[in-house]
């Protein structure tokens, strides 16, 4: 089955203690369609502007993403720039220019209406309910968010936990959401605003699901070194998404293995700048990274 994500496409300007790289190819339909694809088809629903690279839109064909959904528009491509700290857990935003983003209103093909696979990426609730209204019979939905939502869209994200199956955030989105700072007392609320699954990301730490009850703790792929952290909460979700439309059997069956597998892209995501390690990965090596995660938490 395949996937369809919808999200932003960006070129973003990154710049860390070691390096600096402008206009690489990124947003969060980027990284969680090309983590995707590695264990499914991916319909992809974006927009840029008319100075989008032909190498990006080469990219995401090496990694037969489905295209129709792209709207290109007259007008110039979001754009994003930010600086990490030396820690790489803290970055502060140095320009952001919507350009066509701006203007976006997602129209979903014909083909993309019957998903049944749909990752609504960070983007604004509203537009995210947009998605759900042309959806056919979606038979599991997955929401991301990020506290900019949380300040200033709350109640168009509060309906839209009625819509989704899971959701998916970050533990300090999850404590100011629900206003708990123990984050399994804020899993249950969550659950009560709606999604049967709740994921709360932990950065280098792994994450925390939850399902009605019951408690997974996933941890995450142990690096030596991160290059940029870019992406890896996208390349996460996405990943898992690839991977449970395309695994037999029920979502609750198969939700365990899919969070590891987006943790290891998450980790392939850290390799590089932008998408320069991600678009490198292969199945072998994602197998063979899941296998030595699965031999460090034995026990």
């Amino acid at each position: 089955m395949s996937v369809l994500i919808v999200g932003s496409v960006a070129l973003d300007s990154i710049k860390t203690p070691q390096a600096q790289h402008p206009r690489l190819l990124g947003g969060s339909a980027s990284y969680a369609s090309v983590a995707a694809s590695f264990f499914a088809p991916v319909k992809m629903i974006g927009i840029v502007g008319d100075d989008f690279p032909a190498a990006c839109l080469r990219l995401y064909k090496k990694h037969k993403i489905d295209l129709e959904g792209l709207q290109v528009v007259a007008g110039k491509t979001f754009h994003w720039s930010g600086e990490y700290e030396t820690n790489m857990d803290n970055r502060r935003t140095l320009k952001t220019e919507l350009g066509v983003f701006e203007t976006f209103t997602p129209r979903l093909p014909v083909s993309c209406q019957k998903s049944e696979f749909v990752l609504l990426a960070n983007i604004a609730p509203v537009l995210q309910h947009h998605v759900l209204d042309q959806m056919r019979q979606p038979k599991f939905v997955v929401a991301d968010t990020m506290d900019l939502w949380l300040n200033i869209a709350l109640p168009d994200l509060l309906k839209l936990l009625k819509r989704v199956d899971g959701f998916v955030l970050n533990e300090s989105e999850a404590r100011q959401l629900t206003r708990e700072n123990n984050l399994i007392r804020a899993a249950r609320k969550l659950h009560g605003m709606g999604p049967k699954y709740v994921i709360i990301k932990k950065g280098e730490n792994g994450a925390i699901l939850s399902a009605r009850g019951k408690l997974f703790i996933a941890p995450a792929f142990p690096l030596e070194k991160v290059m940029d952290p870019t992406g890896a909460g996208d390349s996460f979700v996405g990943g898992m998404m690839g991977y449970l439309a395309t695994a037999k059997g029920p979502v609750e069956s198969n939700i365990r293995p899919a969070i590891i597998y987006g943790s290891i892209l998450a980790s392939y995501c850290c390799g590089g700048f932008g998408l320069s390690a991600l678009t490198r990965v292969t199945r072998a090596l994602i197998a063979r990274r899941f296998k030595e995660l699965e031999n460090l938490t034995r026990f």
